[in-house]
């Protein structure tokens, strides 16, 4: 298939675009390519206009001005198949074969539902005399022609990153359809892309139920159940696997990340050494490896291993951020200066361009260097912010479900109800409001666990709100109303089982996961004897806070002063309600308490906890255990007071951040 003929990559391509597009459908050239200069004039990086100027310049036969032009889409998407195949398109037009094969084979290689470039290989082939590899490409040929177009189409798409276009082609495919095991793995797989678990683990599952030998889709499905934090389960995946693969570098790789999620970091640094080569293939591992040296708090090793990821791979963004991360690292003028590097390249990918540009504004923010440091901060949460989608007001909407169903009547009618046993402590509230700071603390204490943001109680929230999470009305908080009492034991239950992993025999565990707050209703129903404490900060320090930090996961609202302010505001309404409609069943420590007077709220959470004053809790940074958190490094110091203060650096850049928050700013020391 030419390119011209091709759908656009965008689903919901800009006008002029689609203008573009359909002077090429039409074979006006000349018009098309006057068309595409004109969209890159305006958008110098806009990949399909320029893939579109170099196929309008080989149909007008300017051979040479059309590879200058996918030389420059090369520097700007190294990754983008279509470039390549149309560069094999030239090399033809050139009779250049070896040219043409390397370029045809280099896109199949990024994407392998190109049937226009395995057609072209295998017609290459057989000119050659290479009768193998033309069987080979053949075989590729007669394995998409067996698929519906619409499959490959779509996965063609996805392959080369359009997920926007390719999930409404599959999702319209499959309900017009019905299964179809292609069909259901690329709907999987989109929503992967998106880290979005749930569907995907529904489909694979779906799939393996009717092809239990599906290699690739199990091991997709097995880092599905790492991403819903189900280790264990994934392990039994990747064990069946690696019994006839045991040498399989990705499912090893997979196999240490299930290590780390259960906890066993010793043993996945150790499969992480054995998986080294010497060769710049080694950056992941060295930066895995990394994570989990930190994790045990040998930071020293850790940081090797984030400057040996970082030399392997010049551009690697979150290997610098990582460094970054550890809140206590200073880059050197050499670090700095490639870091700098690798944001001005053109061929550097906007997951490294906003992971440098978190990094190099902590770096020059510990160097003093205030403006600078905020412009890299602005910078990395609006191409972050590109890439998101969190809307604000379905939180706010859940907020005020949650104040209409759970009522101090409703709580009334229900005393007593759910599993008595009082193991948990809740820590909950925002990111950044030194809820790590608490953990640490607890944890200090010999009958206190400390374990990591579980996922259970989000877990338990998707399966009573259902699949339609978005729709007008939805199931959850409302549900709520309608489960027995005998229903919140069984949930209460099922969580205290399926925390157990993380346990080692301590009474008391803690789940330090702050969004539960959003759940404080589910978690009392569930598990009424369980502690609550809602560690809270200074609304301006704990917002910039959140702006300044680049989250592994999740946490999408802190990507903009609005949403930060917005849901700081909607944090503070419902942690009032609860404290209304639930009255003493919290204990709020807020975080300038405690490094004012350490001892004081140190003893206070003590007996919110019902555990004895030990004195270990008082020297918390003493404690030997694995922390995962951003805050990692600062709880393994002694507590100072420079911290508080630190967002006042970037005062004169904070106005709007002060506007969005408004009366937060005192009503936050409301009780």
């Amino acid at each position: 298939m030419d390119p011209s003929d091709a759908r656009p990559a965008a689903a919901a391509a800009p006008a002029e675009l689609a203008r573009v597009h359909a002077l090429l459908k039409e074979q006006n050239f000349s018009a098309a390519l006057a068309a595409a200069e004109g969209l890159l004039a305006a958008q110098p990086h806009h990949r399909d206009a320029r893939l579109f100027a170099a196929v309008a310049e080989r149909r007008l036969h300017r051979i040479s001005e059309a590879l200058n032009t996918l030389a420059t889409l090369e520097q700007q998407h190294p990754r983008f198949s279509r470039l390549y195949e149309e560069r094999g398109r030239c090399f033809v037009v050139l009779r250049q074969a070896p040219q043409a094969i390397e370029a045809f084979l280099t896109a199949v290689n990024l994407n392998h539902a190109l049937p226009g470039s395995w057609s072209m290989l295998e017609g290459l082939y057989r000119m050659t005399g290479e009768a193998e590899n033309a069987a080979m490409a053949g075989s590729h040929v007669a394995t998409l022609r067996n698929l519906p177009p619409e499959i490959v189409a779509a996965t063609s798409l996805f392959m080369d990153g359009d997920l926007d276009a390719a999930e409404p082609l599959i999702r319209a495919w499959l309900l017009k359809n019905g299964d179809h095991i292609e069909a259901m793995r690329l709907l999987a797989r989109i929503g992967i892309a998106r880290k979005v678990y749930d569907d995907p683990e529904l489909l694979l599952a779906a799939v393996l139920e009717r092809a239990p030998d599906y290699r690739a889709a199990r091991q997709e499905y097995a880092s599905v159940l790492i991403e819903l934090h189900r280790h264990a389960d994934a392990r039994r995946h990747i064990g069946e696997l690696l019994k006839d693969e045991p040498g399989n570098r990705a499912l090893r790789m997979l196999d240490a990340a299930a290590l780390v999620g259960l906890g066993e970091h010793r043993r996945a640094i150790e499969i992480y050494r054995g998986l080294l080569l010497g060769t710049a293939a080694d950056a992941d591992v060295h930066l895995s490896m990394a994570h989990a040296l930190k994790t045990l708090g040998q930071t020293p090793e850790a940081i090797v291993a984030y400057r040996k990821a970082a030399s392997l791979r010049p551009d690697f963004g979150d290997a610098y951020w990582s460094l970054a991360n550890l809140k206590t690292y200073r880059f050197p003028d050499e670090e700095l200066r490639q870091m700098r590097a690798a944001l001005e390249a053109p061929a550097t990918g906007t997951v490294d361009r906003y992971h440098l540009c978190f990094a190099l504004a902590k770096a020059l923010e510990d160097r003093g260097e205030y403006a600078e440091s905020f412009r890299y901060y602005e910078l990395g949460n609006r191409l972050k912010h590109a890439e998101i989608r969190y809307r604000p007001a379905l939180t706010e909407s859940n907020t005020r479900g949650q104040i209409k169903v759970c009522t101090a009547g409703f709580f009334a009618s229900r005393d007593g109800w759910g599993t008595p046993e009082p193991d948990p402590i809740f820590i909950v509230g925002l990111p950044r409001s030194g809820s790590t700071l608490l953990e640490q603390i607890l944890a200090s204490h010999s009958q206190v666990e400390g374990t990591q943001e579980l996922p259970h109680v989000q877990q338990i929230v998707t399966a009573l709100r259902g699949r339609e999470a978005e729709q007008a009305e939805p199931r959850y908080p409302h549900i709520l109303e309608r489960l027995s009492a005998e229903d919140f034991r069984q949930l209460g239950a099922k969580y205290l089982a399926d925390t157990r992993v993380y346990r080692t025999g301590k009474p008391f565990f803690i789940d330090k996961n702050p969004n539960n707050f959003r759940h404080l209703g589910l978690v009392h129903l569930m598990l009424p004897n369980a502690r609550i404490i809602d560690a809270r900060r200074e609304p301006m320090a704990c917002c910039f806070s959140n702006l300044k930090q680049l989250f592994a996961n999740g946490q999408e609202f802190t990507y903009g002063t609005e949403e930060i302010a917005r849901y700081y505001r909607t944090y503070l309404e419902l942690m009032q309600h609860w404290d209304r409609v639930l009255p003493g069943r919290i204990l709020r420590v807020y975080h300038e308490d405690v490094v004012g007077d350490l001892e004081g709220n140190v003893r206070r959470m003590l007996d919110f906890c019902g555990l004895p004053f030990e004195p270990q809790c008082l020297v918390f940074h003493e404690t030997q255990r694995s922390v995962r958190t951003a805050s990692s490094e600062q709880v393994r110091q002694a507590i100072y007071r420079e911290g508080l203060d630190q967002w006042k650096h970037f005062e004169p850049w904070l106005g709007p951040l002060k506007d969005a928050l408004g009366d937060a700013l005192t009503r936050y020391r409301e009780q």
